[in-house]
C-alpha cells in the first residue's frame, strides 16, 4: 500500500482536485487509495463524495495508481463516499468527516463477490484516522455531534474551552500558552486580549480591546477550529489562539429546528460563600434552511433571543438591585451557484445586547451602569475556479457599539485614607463619573487563491492573499457631574503631597505619581499666581520650588468638595465633542505546501503594514510593512497515514489597536484638565485631549510587538480508534508596546543605566505631549510548554478526549497595548530590581477530558472534566487603581538611581488553590417519521465542589478580604433544561 502513496505526486491535477460541477472556497481535502483485496490499485473506479449539509459534492475517477485527491470540501462529519467499478461490489462508507484546511487519508479494498467480501471482512481496509500527516498545526477541531452531546455553554466562546491548553475565562477570551491572562488595571485574571476570531473567514476580532468582536447565533455553526500553535501564514495572530468559525449554508431538502432552553434559582443549589442571586434565564432559538432553486439556489436563516433577569443580593443578604440582558442574534445567509465555475454568497447577521446594570453585586448602585452592545455585519463573497485554481473575494462589513451610560448623574470622587480601613461605601463616592457612547466599526476587502501544482518533484498548494482592512473608532465621551475627584477622607486632614504619594499607610486610590512633581512646578512656574505659590511652598527663601518642597504641601480644605471630604485631585472636562478616529491597514501572504512522497513542507511569509490616524483626519502613525515568516515540516513516517513527527517555526506579530489611535489621536474632541489642589485654589497641571494639550504621540522608532514560536512534535493513531499527539513548545515575545513620560526618562534618569536618551525614540528634543507610545526597552515574556492529548474517534457508541497541558511562562510586563505604568514610574521598569518573575495569570498544569456514550434506546449521556493547578499571582498593593507589585520600605540605589525598588521575588510568587469540575449532559432523541426531538438535562459542576478560583493579591487595605483569602469560587451545582425539534 505505500508504494502506491508514494505515486500520490505523479498523478494528473485534474484527478487530483476532483473540482467537478461547483466551485467553492478552499475547504478540507481527502487522499483516497482504492485497491483490490490483492492490494493492487483499481484506475478508473467513480467515486462521488457528497453530504446532506454541505452544498458541496464531487465525482471523479481514481487515475492509474487507484488514487484520487478530493478538494475544497466543506466541513461536516456525515460525508458519504461511494465508489463503483465494473466488476467490483459498490463501496458505501458513511460519517466521513471533512474539516477545514485538513488533509485525510483513506483506504478502501473493493470486493469481486461476496465471497471475496468476506475474505477482506469489511468494506476498506481501515475506518480514516484523522490524523493530517502534510500540517504542523495544532489545535481542536469542534464539531456540531461534539459539542450537541456535551454540557458547553451555547455560544462559541463557550466551546473554546473544549481546546487543549485554554485557561478559565469569565469573560469569554481565554487565554492560551504565552498570551496574557492578567491585567494590573483590578486584578483582572482570566481574560486575554492576544486572540483572533475568524468567522467565515472574515476577522472579527475588536480592533480597540484585543477580544471577540462578536456574539454570533450558536445554530448557525457548521464548524468551529481552535488553532493554539503551528499558525500558517494565511492567518493572523498567534499569540493567543486563533478560532475559526465556519457557518451552515442550506440544501437541496428544506431542514430547520426549534429549541428552547431555560434555566432560574431553583435550578441552582445553595451558595456556600455569598447570598445567591434570584434570577431566570432562557434560550430560544429557530433555524430554517433549504433551496429557493434547486441546485441553483438556496438560504439558511436563524434566530436566537436570550434573555436574563437577576436580583442581586450583597455578601450580607442585602438586595443590591435587579438587572436584565437581553440578546437577539439574526442571521440570514443566500447561496447561488451561477454557474459550474461560479459561486456568489451573501450573509447578514447582527447581535445587538442590552444590559441594564452590572452582575457583580459588589459593585455599588451609585457606581452602576447600563450597557449597548452590538450591531449589524454584513459579508459578499464571490469564487469562480479554473482546473487547478480556485480565486474568492471577499467584502464585509464589522459594527459593534460598545456603549456605557452611568445609572447616576452625581460627581465621581474617589476618597483615599491614612491609616483608616475604610468600606466600599466611604471610598467609592459619586457617580460612575462617565457616559461613553462609542462604536468600533470594521470594513474589509480580501482576495484569495489556491492553485494545486503538480510537479516532479510533489504536489504543491499554493495559497496566497491580499486584504484591505480599516477600522474605525467613534465615540462620545461625556463627565456625569463637575468632574471627576480623588480626594482624602476628612479624618486624614492635614496630610502632605509627599506623604499621599508614597502610598504608605494609604488606603484608596492615589491618582498622583512622583513623576508629576515635575510639571506641578512648571506649571506653577508658569502661573499668574507663582508669587501666591511661592509663599506657600518656597520655606528656604530661594525663590525655587523643589520637589521636597511640594512635597510638603498640605491637604485640608474641603471648599466645593462634591462629597464633603478633602480636596486633593480632580479632572474636568473643559470641551466636549464626538470624535473618529481610525487604523487603515494592509495584510498579504503566501504559502506553498509542498508535499513530496512522505515529507509535507509548507513555507510561507505574512505581511502586514499599519497606518494610524487622528482625529482631525491627520496621519499620527505609519508602521512599515512587517514580514513575518513561517516554517512547518511534517513527515509521514510510515506512508500510511497514521503517524507523523512535525516542526514549526514562525512569527507571529500584534498590530497595535485602536485604544492606541485613540490615546494619540484624540485631537478635536474633549479636553480635560488634571488639577491639585495647592493651598486655596486649584493649579492645571496637566491638559489631556485637544490640539493644544495632545495626549501622545507614537515615538518615531516605535515597533510592532511580536512573538516568536519554536514547535516539535509527534501524532500516531494507535488503531483506528485511538490517537495521542504530543507537543513541545518555546515562544519569546518582544517589542512589548507602551507610553512612556520622556521628562522622567530623559532627565531624571540621565545618567544612570536606566537612562533613555531621546534617541531611542527617535527625538531631538521632548515634543508637546504628555506622553509617548514606545517600545518597551527590556520588556520581554517567556514561554516553555508542552502538551498531550489523546482522542478516541466516535466508532461504536463512544466517543472520548484528554488532554494536558504544561504552562512554564515568566516576564517583568504584562503590557499588552494599553497605557500602562511601567514607562512613568521609575520603579517599574521591567530592567529595575525584583520584575522578572512568573508570569502573573498563568496557569502551569491543565488537564480536560471529555466523551460521550450512545446508548441504542437513544439516550446520550455525556460529561467534561476540567481541572487546572490554579493562577500564578503577585503580592500587591493598589496604585492608580492598578494592582502593583509590593516595594520595599527603603530607597536603595540600582544603576545609579535611588529609589524604592519592587521586592524580590514578589513578582508571580503566589498561587491560588487547584480546583476541577465536572459537568454532565443527558440527552434523549426520539425519531418520528418526519423530525426528530431532543430533551436535554445539563448539570454543571455535578460534585458541587464551590472552591475557590482566585485569591486576593492586594496586601494593604481593607477591600473586604485578607491577603491570600478566596475573593471567587466555581458556582454551586446548577441543573439547565432544553428541547430541541428538528425537521
Amino acid at each position: 500500500m505505500m508504494k502506491h502513496r508514494k505515486t500520490l505526486v505523479a498523478a494528473s491535477v485534474a484527478s487530483l482536485l476532483a473540482l467537478s460541477s461547483q466551485v467553492y472556497a478552499a475547504g478540507g481535502t481527502l487522499k483516497i487509495q482504492v485497491t483490490n483485496s490483492d492490494g493492487l490499485p483499481v484506475a478508473g473506479a467513480t467515486v462521488s463524495v457528497k453530504s446532506p449539509d454541505t452544498l458541496t459534492s464531487r465525482t471523479a475517477t481514481t487515475d492509474e495508481n487507484g488514487l484520487l485527491r478530493v478538494a475544497a470540501l466543506d466541513p461536516a462529519r456525515n460525508y458519504t463516499i461511494s465508489i463503483e467499478e465494473d466488476g467490483y461490489l459498490t463501496v458505501n462508507k458513511e460519517n466521513v468527516i471533512v474539516v477545514s484546511d485538513k488533509v485525510f487519508e483513506l483506504d478502501y479494498i473493493l470486493a469481486t463477490s461476496e465471497q471475496d467480501y468476506e475474505k477482506i471482512a469489511v468494506t476498506g481496509s481501515r475506518t480514516a484516522t484523522y490524523i493530517d500527516t502534510t500540517s504542523s498545526t495544532v489545535g481542536m477541531d469542534i464539531t456540531l455531534d461534539l459539542t450537541e452531546s456535551l454540557p458547553t455553554g451555547r455560544d462559541y466562546q463557550s466551546y473554546l474551552q473544549l481546546a487543549p491548553g485554554t485557561k478559565p475565562s469569565a469573560s469569554g477570551n481565554p487565554s492560551s500558552k504565552s498570551g496574557v491572562n492578567y491585567s494590573d488595571i483590578g486584578g483582572t485574571i482570566g481574560s486575554s486580549s492576544d486572540n483572533v476570531y475568524y468567522l467565515d473567514g472574515i476577522d472579527t476580532t475588536d480592533a480597540n480591546s484585543g477580544g471577540f468582536g462578536s456574539n454570533i447565533n450558536s445554530e448557525i455553526i457548521q464548524e468551529q477550529r481552535v488553532l493554539t500553535g503551528g499558525i500558517p501564514a494565511k492567518y493572523a495572530g498567534g499569540t493567543g489562539l486563533v478560532s475559526i468559525v465556519n457557518t451552515k449554508s442550506g440544501g437541496n431538502e428544506f431542514s430547520g429546528s426549534v429549541n428552547y432552553y431555560l434555566q432560574n434559582d431553583s435550578l441552582v443549589g445553595d451558595n456556600d460563600h455569598t447570598e445567591g442571586a434570584q434570577f431566570s434565564t432562557y434560550d430560544t432559538a429557530v433555524t430554517l434552511g433549504g433551496p429557493i432553486i434547486k441546485d441553483e439556489l438556496w438560504f439558511f436563516a436563524s434566530y436566537q433571543k436570550k434573555n436574563r433577569q437577576d436580583d442581586l443580593y450583597t455578601e450580607d443578604g442585602i438586595f443590591a438591585r435587579s438587572v436584565e440582558e437581553d440578546s437577539d442574534l439574526g442571521f440570514f445567509k443566500l447561496t447561488w451557484q451561477a454557474s459550474d465555475r461560479d459561486m456568489l454568497e451573501v450573509s447578514w447577521f447582527n447581535d445587538p445586547r442590552e444590559v441594564s446594570g452590572s452582575s457583580d453585586p459588589n459593585v455599588l448602585n451609585n457606581r452602576d451602569s447600563s450597557n449597548k452592545y452590538g450591531g449589524d455585519n454584513y459579508k459578499i463573497e464571490y469564487s469562480h475556479s479554473w482546473d487547478d485554481l480556485i480565486v474568492s473575494l471577499k467584502a464585509s462589513k464589522h459594527e459593534k457599539e460598545s456603549s456605557v451610560n452611568a445609572a447616576y448623574t452625581d460627581t465621581r470622587n474617589d476618597i483615599a485614607y491614612l491609616n483608616y480601613d475604610a468600606t466600599q461605601e466611604e471610598t467609592d463616592q459619586g457617580g460612575l463619573g462617565t457616559n461613553n457612547e462609542q462604536h468600533r466599526n470594521r470594513e474589509q476587502y480580501n482576495a484569495d487563491l489556491t492553485y494545486y501544482y503538480d510537479t516532479s518533484y510533489g504536489l504543491h498548494t499554493i495559497e496566497a492573499g491580499y486584504g484591505l482592512v480599516k477600522n474605525t473608532l467613534e465615540q462620545d465621551s461625556t463627565y456625569t457631574g463637575d468632574g471627576q475627584y480623588t480626594s482624602i477622607g476628612a479624618n486624614s486632614a492635614g496630610a502632605t503631597l509627599g506623604s499621599y504619594t508614597s502610598g504608605i499607610g494609604w488606603q484608596g486610590t492615589i491618582d498622583l505619581s512622583e513623576g508629576d512633581y515635575a510639571r506641578i512646578i512648571e506649571n506653577m512656574e508658569g502661573s499668574a499666581d507663582y508669587s501666591y505659590y511661592q509663599g506657600l511652598l518656597d520655606s528656604d527663601g530661594t525663590g525655587v520650588i523643589s520637589s521636597d518642597e511640594l512635597a510638603s504641601l498640605v491637604f485640608n480644605s474641603t471648599a466645593g468638595n462634591p462629597t464633603g471630604d478633602v480636596n486633593v485631585y480632580r479632572i474636568i472636562m473643559t470641551q466636549t465633542a464626538p470624535v473618529e478616529m481610525r487604523s487603515e491597514g494592509q495584510t498579504a501572504y503566501v504559502q506553498d505546501t509542498l508535499t513530496l512522497d512522505q515529507l509535507s513542507i509548507t513555507a510561507g511569509i505574512r505581511a502586514e503594514k499599519w497606518e494610524h490616524y487622528g482625529s482631525n483626519d491627520a496621519k499620527i502613525a505609519t508602521f512599515d510593512w512587517e514580514i513575518a515568516p513561517r516554517l512547518s515540516l511534517s513527515y509521514d513516517l510510515f506512508g500510511d497515514g497514521a503517524s507523523k513527527v512535525f516542526g514549526f517555526y514562525g512569527r507571529y506579530y500584534d498590530p497595535v489597536r485602536t485604544n492606541m489611535t485613540n490615546f494619540a489621536g484624540n485631537v478635536t474632541g474633549p479636553v480635560r484638565e488634571e488639577q491639585i489642589y495647592a493651598g486655596d485654589r486649584w493649579l492645571t497641571f496637566r491638559t489631556r485631549g485637544g490640539e493644544s494639550g495632545q495626549d501622545a504621540f507614537f515615538a518615531p522608532t516605535t515597533k510592532t510587538p511580536y512573538t516568536d514560536e519554536y514547535m516539535i512534535g509527534y501524532a500516531t493513531a494507535l488503531n483506528e480508534e485511538y490517537a495521542v499527539e504530543v507537543t513541545y513548545t518555546e515562544r519569546k515575545t518582544r517589542d512589548i508596546l507602551e507610553d512612556y513620560d520622556l521628562g522622567v526618562y530623559t532627565q531624571d534618569l540621565a545618567g544612570t543605566s536606566l537612562e533613555l536618551p531621546l534617541s531611542y525614540f527617535g527625538y531631538d528634543e521632548i515634543p508637546e505631549s504628555n506622553y509617548v507610545i514606545a517600545t518597551l526597552e527590556g520588556g520581554e515574556r517567556d514561554y516553555k510548554g508542552y502538551e498531550i492529548s489523546f482522542r478516541r474517534n466516535r466508532i461504536d457508541n463512544w466517543q472520548a478526549y484528554a488532554s494536558l497541558t504544561y504552562n512554564d511562562a515568566a516576564g517583568n510586563t504584562n503590557s499588552d497595548s494599553n497605557a500602562d505604568l511601567q514607562g512613568d514610574l521609575i520603579w517599574m521598569d521591567p530592567r529595575a530590581p525584583g520584575m522578572y518573575g512568573d508570569q502573573p495569570g498563568n496557569i502551569e498544569y491543565l488537564f480536560k477530558a471529555y466523551g460521550t456514550y450512545y446508548f441504542d434506546n437513544g439516550i446520550e449521556v455525556g460529561a467534561v472534566y476540567n481541572w487546572n493547578s490554579g493562577f500564578t499571582y503577585s503580592a500587591t498593593s493598589l496604585l492608580y487603581s492598578r494592582h502593583v507589585p509590593l516595594r520595599v520600605d527603603e530607597a536603595y540605589d540600582f544603576g545609579g538611581y535611588s529609589d524604592r525598588w519592587a521586592q524580590e521575588g514578589v513578582v508571580g510568587s503566589q498561587e491560588s488553590d487547584s480546583y476541577g469540575t465536572l459537568d454532565v449532559r443527558v440527552k434523549y432523541t426520539y425519531e418520528f417519521d418526519f423530525a426528530k426531538a431532543e430533551f436535554f438535562l445539563d448539570i454543571f459542576n455535578v460534585l458541587d465542589d464551590q472552591a475557590g478560583i482566585q485569591q486576593m493579591d492586594v496586601v494593604a487595605g481593607d477591600l473586604g478580604y485578607e491577603f491570600g483569602e478566596d475573593i471567587d469560587w466555581v458556582e454551586p451545582r446548577r441543573f439547565y433544561l432544553g428541547a430541541r425539534l428538528t425537521f
